[in-house]
């Protein structure tokens, strides 16, 4: 599973210690993590959490990435961004169980962290025991057990919903840039998006409006 971590603005300080546990937890479960930044507070490319909902949809969408970490000082509103775009499952994720449950009831692609409410002495481990819980059995598999059927059979409603609800993404993409142009391409133009996602994009009608965007 290719694993994306993404860092907003306020909390860009924070990129290096959630990538450090992310890596020990996900490496050693055979995942491969790519941080698209941001790397720290004083980067030149500055992203919001709304641009970090447009480049996990951009991501997720182009199978550039299987799952997306991210999150913003509550987690409200990166989780909030995310959700806007199709193909997208975000969770608010605060502690171990949020992560176990979030994973086997709601089977999503993406979780959002608070970075900055509750993150305080051991913030490192809580991230360690979140992100273990995450993917320590397949995804979707119900809480409690009993419970299995009727959650699979809700999440599939959920995908069928969104499918109905939610514009193409390579669309959306470029009816976004229309109207907010800098926005986009400011969350296109990162040296972390540049560096990995065109050797990982699947989806060839995102890689062309990607493509437009940035050479726009």
């Amino acid at each position: 599973m290719k694993i994306a971590l993404i860092n907003e603005n306020s909390q860009a300080a924070k990129n290096p210690v959630i990538e450090k546990a992310l890596r020990k937890v996900a490496e050693p479960m055979g995942h491969e993590v790519f941080n698209y930044g941001m790397y720290s507070a004083d980067d030149n490319e500055q992203l919001t959490y709304v641009q970090n909902g447009i480049l996990a949809a951009v991501l997720l969408n182009s199978k550039a990435a299987d799952y997306v970490i991210t999150g913003c000082g509550t987690g409200e509103g990166a989780m909030l961004a995310l959700n806007s775009f199709p193909g997208v499952i975000c969770g608010h994720v605060e502690d171990a169980l949020d992560a176990y449950t979030f994973a086997q009831i709601n089977d999503g692609n993406a979780i959002s962290l608070p970075f900055a409410k509750g993150f305080g002495w051991g913030g490192d481990l809580n991230l360690e025991y979140i992100f273990e819980k995450l993917w320590c059995e397949e995804s979707g598999g119900g809480y409690p057990k009993e419970r299995a059927v009727p959650e699979k059979a809700n999440k599939k409603i959920l995908d069928e919903v969104k499918e109905k609800t939610y514009q193409d993404m390579a669309v959306i993409l470029r009816n976004l840039n229309e109207s907010h142009h800098d926005l986009v391409k400011g969350a296109l133009s990162t040296a972390g998006f540049r560096k990995y996602f065109f050797d990982n994009c699947q989806c060839d009608r995102i890689r062309e409006a990607v493509n437009e965007i940035l050479n726009g």
